[in-house]
Protein backbone atom coordinates (compact mmCIF):
# COMPACT_ATOMS: atom_id res chain seq x y z
CA UNK A 1 0.00 0.00 0.00
CA UNK A 2 1.25 3.48 -0.92
CA UNK A 3 -0.15 6.85 0.00
CA UNK A 4 1.09 10.20 -1.28
CA UNK A 5 -0.09 13.38 0.40
CA UNK A 6 1.14 16.59 2.07
CA UNK A 7 1.71 17.65 5.66
CA UNK A 8 0.28 20.91 6.96
CA UNK A 9 3.51 22.75 6.07
CA UNK A 10 3.30 21.65 2.41
CA UNK A 11 5.91 18.86 2.75
CA UNK A 12 4.95 16.18 0.26
CA UNK A 13 5.30 12.68 1.69
CA UNK A 14 4.91 9.11 0.62
CA UNK A 15 4.04 6.30 2.99
CA UNK A 16 4.64 2.76 1.79
CA UNK A 17 3.48 -0.03 4.03
CA UNK A 18 5.60 -3.16 3.99
CA UNK A 19 3.78 -5.64 6.20
CA UNK A 20 5.70 -7.81 8.68
CA UNK A 21 8.97 -5.89 8.56
CA UNK A 22 10.52 -5.33 12.01
CA UNK A 23 12.01 -1.88 11.36
CA UNK A 24 10.61 1.46 10.29
CA UNK A 25 12.58 3.65 7.89
CA UNK A 26 12.24 7.38 7.38
CA UNK A 27 14.10 9.72 5.04
CA UNK A 28 13.70 13.50 4.97
CA UNK A 29 15.46 15.41 2.20
CA UNK A 30 15.87 19.19 2.33
CA UNK A 31 16.88 20.94 -0.87
CA UNK A 32 20.02 23.05 -1.19
CA UNK A 33 18.99 26.00 -3.35
CA UNK A 34 22.02 28.25 -3.42
CA UNK A 35 25.82 27.83 -3.58
CA UNK A 36 27.58 27.80 -0.23
CA UNK A 37 29.26 31.10 0.68
CA UNK A 38 32.55 29.22 1.04
CA UNK A 39 33.65 25.69 0.19
CA UNK A 40 33.12 23.41 3.20
CA UNK A 41 30.34 25.29 4.99
CA UNK A 42 27.67 22.77 4.02
CA UNK A 43 29.92 19.80 4.86
CA UNK A 44 30.53 21.14 8.37
CA UNK A 45 26.84 21.90 8.77
CA UNK A 46 25.84 18.33 7.96
CA UNK A 47 28.39 16.86 10.35
CA UNK A 48 27.58 19.22 13.21
CA UNK A 49 23.89 18.30 13.22
CA UNK A 50 24.86 15.16 15.14
CA UNK A 51 27.22 16.89 17.58
CA UNK A 52 24.85 18.17 20.24
CA UNK A 53 21.53 19.95 20.80
CA UNK A 54 20.01 22.20 23.45
CA UNK A 55 18.94 19.18 25.47
CA UNK A 56 21.76 16.70 24.72
CA UNK A 57 25.48 17.11 24.32
CA UNK A 58 27.10 15.01 21.58
CA UNK A 59 27.84 12.07 23.89
CA UNK A 60 24.34 12.07 25.37
CA UNK A 61 22.78 12.24 21.92
CA UNK A 62 24.88 9.31 20.71
CA UNK A 63 23.89 7.35 23.83
CA UNK A 64 20.20 7.96 23.14
CA UNK A 65 20.49 6.61 19.63
CA UNK A 66 22.46 3.63 20.88
CA UNK A 67 20.08 2.90 23.76
CA UNK A 68 17.15 2.50 21.37
CA UNK A 69 19.20 0.96 18.52
CA UNK A 70 18.28 3.85 16.25
CA UNK A 71 20.43 4.15 13.15
CA UNK A 72 20.36 7.90 12.53
CA UNK A 73 22.53 9.85 10.09
CA UNK A 74 22.83 13.00 8.05
CA UNK A 75 24.42 13.10 4.61
CA UNK A 76 25.13 16.01 2.31
CA UNK A 77 24.64 15.85 -1.45
CA UNK A 78 25.24 18.78 -3.81
CA UNK A 79 21.53 19.53 -4.13
CA UNK A 80 20.03 18.31 -0.86
CA UNK A 81 20.63 17.42 2.76
CA UNK A 82 19.48 13.93 3.72
CA UNK A 83 18.36 13.03 7.24
CA UNK A 84 17.45 9.37 7.67
CA UNK A 85 16.68 6.88 10.40
CA UNK A 86 15.97 3.20 10.89
CA UNK A 87 14.50 1.87 14.13
CA UNK A 88 12.46 -0.93 15.61
CA UNK A 89 8.74 -0.48 15.13
CA UNK A 90 8.16 0.07 18.84
CA UNK A 91 10.77 2.84 18.96
CA UNK A 92 9.50 4.91 16.04
CA UNK A 93 8.00 7.53 18.33
CA UNK A 94 11.29 7.98 20.19
CA UNK A 95 13.20 8.16 16.90
CA UNK A 96 10.89 10.93 15.66
CA UNK A 97 11.41 12.89 18.87
CA UNK A 98 15.19 12.65 18.55
CA UNK A 99 15.05 13.65 14.89
CA UNK A 100 12.94 16.65 15.83
CA UNK A 101 15.49 17.56 18.50
CA UNK A 102 18.33 17.45 15.98
CA UNK A 103 16.50 19.47 13.33
CA UNK A 104 15.21 22.19 15.64
CA UNK A 105 17.70 22.40 18.50
CA UNK A 106 21.19 21.66 17.16
CA UNK A 107 23.74 23.96 18.78
CA UNK A 108 26.75 23.41 16.48
CA UNK A 109 28.84 23.74 19.66
CA UNK A 110 31.60 21.36 18.60
CA UNK A 111 32.42 23.49 15.59
CA UNK A 112 36.18 23.74 16.14
CA UNK A 113 36.59 20.06 16.94
CA UNK A 114 34.65 19.05 13.84
CA UNK A 115 36.58 21.45 11.62
CA UNK A 116 39.89 19.94 12.72
CA UNK A 117 38.52 16.44 12.27
CA UNK A 118 37.27 17.22 8.75
CA UNK A 119 40.62 18.71 7.76
CA UNK A 120 42.39 15.54 8.92
CA UNK A 121 40.01 13.26 7.04
CA UNK A 122 40.40 15.22 3.81
CA UNK A 123 44.20 15.28 4.11
CA UNK A 124 44.22 11.51 4.60
CA UNK A 125 41.91 11.00 1.62
CA UNK A 126 44.09 13.18 -0.61
CA UNK A 127 47.04 10.92 0.08
CA UNK A 128 45.51 8.61 -2.52
CA UNK A 129 46.61 9.30 -6.12
CA UNK A 130 43.18 8.26 -7.37
CA UNK A 131 41.56 10.81 -5.04
CA UNK A 132 43.98 13.48 -6.27
CA UNK A 133 43.01 12.78 -9.89
CA UNK A 134 39.28 12.77 -9.04
CA UNK A 135 39.61 15.98 -7.05
CA UNK A 136 41.39 17.75 -9.91
CA UNK A 137 38.79 16.42 -12.36
CA UNK A 138 35.90 17.72 -10.22
CA UNK A 139 37.49 21.17 -9.82
CA UNK A 140 38.09 21.40 -13.56
CA UNK A 141 34.85 20.10 -15.07
CA UNK A 142 32.85 22.27 -12.64
CA UNK A 143 35.27 25.19 -12.69
CA UNK A 144 33.82 28.35 -11.09
CA UNK A 145 30.69 26.43 -10.09
CA UNK A 146 29.35 25.27 -6.72
CA UNK A 147 29.55 21.63 -7.86
CA UNK A 148 33.32 22.11 -8.17
CA UNK A 149 33.86 22.62 -4.44
CA UNK A 150 36.17 19.62 -4.25
CA UNK A 151 38.08 18.28 -1.25
CA UNK A 152 41.07 20.48 -2.09
CA UNK A 153 38.92 23.61 -2.21
CA UNK A 154 37.24 22.68 1.08
CA UNK A 155 40.62 22.11 2.74
CA UNK A 156 41.91 25.45 1.48
CA UNK A 157 38.86 27.27 2.83
CA UNK A 158 38.23 25.53 6.16
CA UNK A 159 40.15 27.97 8.33
CA UNK A 160 38.14 30.92 7.02
CA UNK A 161 34.79 29.38 8.01
CA UNK A 162 33.15 30.59 11.22
CA UNK A 163 30.52 28.94 13.36
CA UNK A 164 28.09 31.70 12.36
CA UNK A 165 28.65 30.83 8.71
CA UNK A 166 27.44 27.32 9.43
CA UNK A 167 24.45 28.42 11.53
CA UNK A 168 23.38 30.97 8.93
CA UNK A 169 23.66 28.38 6.15
CA UNK A 170 21.53 25.89 8.08
CA UNK A 171 18.87 28.45 8.93
CA UNK A 172 18.68 29.57 5.32
CA UNK A 173 18.38 26.03 4.00
CA UNK A 174 15.74 25.09 6.56
CA UNK A 175 13.64 28.17 5.76
CA UNK A 176 14.10 28.29 1.98
CA UNK A 177 13.82 24.74 0.74
CA UNK A 178 11.71 22.07 -0.82
CA UNK A 179 11.33 19.18 1.60
CA UNK A 180 10.49 15.61 0.69
CA UNK A 181 9.54 12.90 3.18
CA UNK A 182 9.36 9.13 2.75
CA UNK A 183 8.31 6.61 5.40
CA UNK A 184 8.44 2.87 4.78
CA UNK A 185 7.48 0.14 7.23
CA UNK A 186 4.75 -1.90 8.81
CA UNK A 187 3.01 0.55 11.18
CA UNK A 188 -0.34 1.99 10.19
CA UNK A 189 -0.14 5.51 8.76
CA UNK A 190 -3.06 6.69 10.89
CA UNK A 191 -1.12 5.61 13.96
CA UNK A 192 2.05 7.58 13.19
CA UNK A 193 0.78 10.57 11.19
CA UNK A 194 -0.23 12.74 14.18
CA UNK A 195 3.32 12.63 15.58
CA UNK A 196 4.81 13.25 12.15
CA UNK A 197 2.61 16.35 11.85
CA UNK A 198 3.66 17.44 15.35
CA UNK A 199 7.38 17.19 14.51
CA UNK A 200 8.32 17.25 10.82
CA UNK A 201 5.00 18.96 10.06
CA UNK A 202 6.14 21.92 12.20
CA UNK A 203 9.28 22.59 10.15
CA UNK A 204 9.33 25.74 7.98
CA UNK A 205 7.12 25.62 4.90
CA UNK A 206 8.27 23.54 1.96
CA UNK A 207 8.69 25.68 -1.16
CA UNK A 208 9.83 25.30 -4.76
CA UNK A 209 11.02 28.89 -4.94
CA UNK A 210 14.39 30.54 -4.23
CA UNK A 211 16.60 28.35 -6.43
CA UNK A 212 19.84 30.17 -7.26
CA UNK A 213 22.28 27.62 -8.69
CA UNK A 214 23.19 28.04 -12.36
CA UNK A 215 23.59 25.18 -14.82
CA UNK A 216 27.29 24.34 -15.28
CA UNK A 217 28.83 24.56 -18.75
CA UNK A 218 31.88 23.07 -20.45
CA UNK A 219 32.90 24.77 -23.70
CA UNK A 220 36.39 23.46 -24.40
CA UNK A 221 38.96 20.74 -23.77
CA UNK A 222 40.66 21.04 -20.39
CA UNK A 223 43.62 18.98 -19.20
CA UNK A 224 45.00 18.89 -15.68
CA UNK A 225 47.96 16.85 -14.39
CA UNK A 226 48.94 16.09 -10.79
CA UNK A 227 52.33 14.73 -9.76
CA UNK A 228 52.74 12.41 -6.76
CA UNK A 229 56.29 11.12 -6.56
CA UNK A 230 55.80 8.17 -4.20
CA UNK A 231 53.47 6.16 -6.45
CA UNK A 232 53.99 3.68 -9.29
CA UNK A 233 50.56 3.93 -10.89
CA UNK A 234 48.94 6.51 -13.11
CA UNK A 235 45.27 7.38 -12.70
CA UNK A 236 43.49 8.75 -15.74
CA UNK A 237 39.99 10.24 -15.89
CA UNK A 238 38.27 11.57 -18.98
CA UNK A 239 34.78 13.01 -18.79
CA UNK A 240 31.98 15.05 -20.31
CA UNK A 241 29.05 17.11 -19.05
CA UNK A 242 25.84 15.39 -20.17
CA UNK A 243 22.10 15.56 -19.37
CA UNK A 244 20.87 14.42 -15.97
CA UNK A 245 17.81 12.66 -14.58
CA UNK A 246 14.49 13.98 -15.79
CA UNK A 247 15.86 14.77 -19.25
CA UNK A 248 14.96 12.91 -22.42
CA UNK A 249 18.37 11.31 -22.99
CA UNK A 250 18.88 10.13 -19.40
CA UNK A 251 17.70 6.50 -19.99
CA UNK A 252 20.05 6.08 -22.97
CA UNK A 253 22.99 7.50 -21.00
CA UNK A 254 22.29 5.06 -18.16
CA UNK A 255 22.52 2.21 -20.66
CA UNK A 256 25.63 3.68 -22.31
CA UNK A 257 27.33 3.64 -18.93
CA UNK A 258 26.52 -0.05 -18.43
CA UNK A 259 27.70 -0.99 -21.91
CA UNK A 260 30.89 1.04 -21.78
CA UNK A 261 32.27 0.38 -18.34
CA UNK A 262 29.86 -0.05 -15.42
CA UNK A 263 29.02 -3.73 -15.82
CA UNK A 264 32.30 -5.17 -14.63
CA UNK A 265 33.78 -8.06 -16.58
CA UNK A 266 31.32 -7.75 -19.45
CA UNK A 267 31.85 -4.05 -20.11
CA UNK A 268 33.68 -2.89 -23.23
CA UNK A 269 36.45 -1.02 -21.42
CA UNK A 270 37.22 -4.00 -19.20
CA UNK A 271 37.19 -6.48 -22.07
CA UNK A 272 39.39 -4.38 -24.34
CA UNK A 273 41.81 -2.51 -22.08
CA UNK A 274 42.27 -5.05 -19.30
CA UNK A 275 41.50 -8.48 -20.72
CA UNK A 276 42.88 -8.09 -24.24
CA UNK A 277 45.66 -5.56 -23.75
CA UNK A 278 46.56 -5.99 -20.07
CA UNK A 279 46.76 -2.22 -19.56
CA UNK A 280 44.62 -1.77 -16.48
CA UNK A 281 44.59 -2.57 -12.80
CA UNK A 282 41.11 -1.04 -12.73
CA UNK A 283 39.04 0.36 -15.60
CA UNK A 284 35.43 1.49 -15.64
CA UNK A 285 32.96 4.23 -16.47
CA UNK A 286 30.55 6.08 -14.21
CA UNK A 287 27.61 8.40 -14.66
CA UNK A 288 27.05 10.85 -11.80
CA UNK A 289 23.88 12.89 -11.75
CA UNK A 290 23.17 16.24 -10.12
CA UNK A 291 20.07 18.38 -10.32
CA UNK A 292 21.47 20.53 -13.12
CA UNK A 293 23.94 18.29 -14.97
CA UNK A 294 25.25 14.80 -15.46
CA UNK A 295 28.92 13.90 -15.38
CA UNK A 296 29.94 10.92 -17.52
CA UNK A 297 33.51 9.76 -17.01
CA UNK A 298 35.83 6.88 -17.83
CA UNK A 299 38.65 5.90 -15.49
CA UNK A 300 41.72 3.69 -15.60
CA UNK A 301 44.55 2.87 -13.20
CA UNK A 302 47.65 1.73 -15.06
CA UNK A 303 51.44 1.76 -15.10
CA UNK A 304 52.84 5.22 -15.80
CA UNK A 305 54.51 4.00 -19.00
CA UNK A 306 51.09 3.13 -20.41
CA UNK A 307 49.49 6.59 -20.18
CA UNK A 308 49.62 7.39 -23.88
CA UNK A 309 48.52 3.87 -24.84
CA UNK A 310 45.54 4.10 -22.46
CA UNK A 311 44.53 7.50 -23.80
CA UNK A 312 44.59 6.05 -27.29
CA UNK A 313 42.53 3.10 -26.04
CA UNK A 314 39.97 5.47 -24.54
CA UNK A 315 39.70 7.32 -27.83
CA UNK A 316 39.28 4.10 -29.80
CA UNK A 317 36.51 2.76 -27.57
CA UNK A 318 34.67 6.09 -27.55
CA UNK A 319 34.96 6.34 -31.34
CA UNK A 320 33.53 2.82 -31.73
CA UNK A 321 30.47 3.58 -29.62
CA UNK A 322 30.00 6.93 -31.41
CA UNK A 323 30.07 5.43 -34.91
CA UNK A 324 28.95 1.79 -34.71
CA UNK A 325 25.61 0.63 -33.34
CA UNK A 326 25.73 -1.61 -30.30
CA UNK A 327 24.24 -5.03 -30.92
CA UNK A 328 20.68 -5.83 -29.92
CA UNK A 329 22.01 -8.45 -27.52
CA UNK A 330 24.39 -5.98 -25.88
CA UNK A 331 21.55 -3.54 -25.42
CA UNK A 332 19.22 -6.18 -23.97
CA UNK A 333 21.92 -7.32 -21.56
CA UNK A 334 22.36 -3.72 -20.41
CA UNK A 335 18.61 -3.35 -19.84
CA UNK A 336 18.60 -6.54 -17.77
CA UNK A 337 21.57 -5.25 -15.79
CA UNK A 338 19.78 -1.97 -15.03
CA UNK A 339 16.62 -3.75 -13.92
CA UNK A 340 18.66 -5.91 -11.56
CA UNK A 341 20.51 -2.92 -10.10
CA UNK A 342 17.28 -1.05 -9.44
CA UNK A 343 15.73 -4.07 -7.75
CA UNK A 344 18.81 -4.42 -5.55
CA UNK A 345 18.42 -0.78 -4.50
CA UNK A 346 14.86 -1.45 -3.34
CA UNK A 347 15.54 -4.46 -1.12
CA UNK A 348 15.22 -2.78 2.29
CA UNK A 349 12.83 -0.28 3.81
CA UNK A 350 15.53 2.39 4.12
CA UNK A 351 16.67 1.92 0.52
CA UNK A 352 13.10 2.43 -0.64
CA UNK A 353 12.62 5.47 1.59
CA UNK A 354 15.84 7.11 0.39
CA UNK A 355 14.97 6.51 -3.26
CA UNK A 356 11.48 7.97 -2.85
CA UNK A 357 12.77 11.03 -0.98
CA UNK A 358 15.58 11.66 -3.46
CA UNK A 359 13.36 11.87 -6.49
CA UNK A 360 10.73 13.72 -4.49
CA UNK A 361 13.07 16.54 -3.47
CA UNK A 362 14.37 16.83 -7.04
CA UNK A 363 10.81 17.36 -8.28
CA UNK A 364 10.70 14.16 -10.34
CA UNK A 365 7.99 12.39 -8.37
CA UNK A 366 8.17 9.58 -5.85
CA UNK A 367 7.65 6.93 -8.54
CA UNK A 368 10.46 8.10 -10.83
CA UNK A 369 12.30 4.77 -10.51
CA UNK A 370 9.37 2.99 -12.13
CA UNK A 371 9.25 5.65 -14.85
CA UNK A 372 12.94 5.16 -15.63
CA UNK A 373 12.67 1.38 -15.83
CA UNK A 374 9.84 1.80 -18.33
CA UNK A 375 11.77 4.40 -20.35
CA UNK A 376 14.90 2.25 -20.40
CA UNK A 377 12.99 -0.58 -22.05
CA UNK A 378 12.06 1.67 -24.98
CA UNK A 379 15.65 2.76 -25.77
CA UNK A 380 16.84 1.52 -29.18
CA UNK A 381 20.28 0.92 -30.64
CA UNK A 382 19.71 4.01 -32.80
CA UNK A 383 19.10 6.09 -29.68
CA UNK A 384 22.30 4.80 -28.07
CA UNK A 385 24.29 5.72 -31.18
CA UNK A 386 22.81 9.23 -31.39
CA UNK A 387 23.48 9.94 -27.71
CA UNK A 388 27.07 8.70 -27.90
CA UNK A 389 27.71 10.82 -30.98
CA UNK A 390 26.11 13.87 -29.41
CA UNK A 391 27.62 13.85 -25.93
CA UNK A 392 31.07 12.27 -26.32
CA UNK A 393 32.27 15.50 -27.90
CA UNK A 394 35.95 15.60 -28.86
CA UNK A 395 35.94 19.38 -28.41
CA UNK A 396 34.42 19.53 -24.92
CA UNK A 397 35.86 17.22 -22.28
CA UNK A 398 38.12 17.17 -19.24
CA UNK A 399 41.19 14.97 -18.88
CA UNK A 400 42.74 14.54 -15.42
CA UNK A 401 45.94 12.53 -14.89
CA UNK A 402 47.67 11.75 -11.61
CA UNK A 403 51.13 10.25 -12.17
CA UNK A 404 54.56 9.72 -10.55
Amino acid sequence: MKKISKLNNNIEYIYKQNINTPRMALCLNISVNQPEAGAGIYSLMSRLLLQGTKNYNSEELANEFEKYAIDFSTELFPNYLRIKLVCLNEDFSKALDLMNEVLKNSTFEEFEKERIKLAGEISAELDSPRAIAMDAYCRTIFENHYYGNSMTKVLENLNSISKNDVINAYNYILNNSKKSLAIVGTLELEEILPQIEATIGKLPLSTNNNFFIDRPELKEVKRVESIKEDINQAHIIKGWLVPTYGEADYPALVLLNIILGASGLSSRLFAELRDKRGLAYVVRSSYETYKLAGNFMIYIATEAKNIDTCLKGFDEEIEKIRTIKVSEQELEDAKTNIAGKYEFLRETNIQQACTFAKYGVLGLGFNYTDDILEQVQSVTTDKILKCAEKYFDNNKYVLSISKP
